[in-house]
């Protein structure tokens, strides 16, 4: 298998207790499952109506608000955004335009459909636990290098892999059949150079933090 981010040969193996394939490239650090483990429309819609992150859940509302004020406010304080994948109620939109000074438009594959983007740029572009879920994620990063305007910023969250196959296995965000690849800084640094995006900031956890300078 080619790597879905840099093209270079990967690595396979199988989880040693789950049905679950991985190809892991040693170029990027990018793993993705095989598209055998790929859930349904159905499946992956099921589990999403299984969340419960709303605007009445204080932890989430919490968490949104630390990546908002980690990832977002020291690089942009201000402007029109896009929340790209933003569920089933658009909690970081909210936040966004109701505590700071953005004005949000949102896209979600099956909760907001309508591609509203397509006829805009924006000066930041937000998407949160989201990336995890795409199947062909150098093409999403690619529109939102498509979709910024020039010196923009695109804040992304992800839980980083922990780059060790014995923590892989035992790492909890593969568990979710929605969660199809996994990302390290070096795959982000690898995302910046292919996008000719700027990587500006990461906190090796979660955050990414890109600007487009041209």
């Amino acid at each position: 298998m080619k790597c879905l981010i840099c093209g270079n040969d990967t690595i396979s193996y199988p989880h040693p207790k789950f049905d679950m394939l991985f190809h892991e490239c040693e170029h990027c650090q990018f793993i993705f499952k095989d598209e055998k483990n790929y859930p349904s429309e159905d499946l992956e819609f099921k589990k999403y109506e299984e969340h419960q992150n709303d605007d009445q859940n204080l932890g989430y509302v919490n968490f949104l608000t630390n990546f908002i004020d980690s990832a977002v406010i020291p690089y942009i304080k201000k402007g029109n955004a896009l929340d790209f994948g933003s569920g089933p109620n658009p909690v970081l939109a909210k936040i966004l335009e109701n505590n700071y000074f953005f004005k949000v438009d949102i896209y979600d594959y099956f909760y907001a459909p309508d591609k509203i983007y397509e006829s805009k740029t924006y000066d930041l572009i937000t998407s949160t636990e989201v990336v995890e879920h795409l199947r062909n994620p150098l093409q999403a990063f690619k529109l939102f290098y498509k979709h910024l305007n020039p010196n923009g910023i695109l804040s992304i969250l992800t839980l980083f892999h922990p780059n060790d196959r014995e923590e892989l296995f035992k790492w909890h965000y593969i568990r979710d059949v929605t969660h199809v690849c996994f990302f390290t800084p070096v795959t982000m640094k690898k995302v910046a150079e292919l996008c000719e995006f700027e990587l500006i900031s990461t906190n090796h956890y979660r955050y990414t933090v890109f600007k487009k300078t041209i």
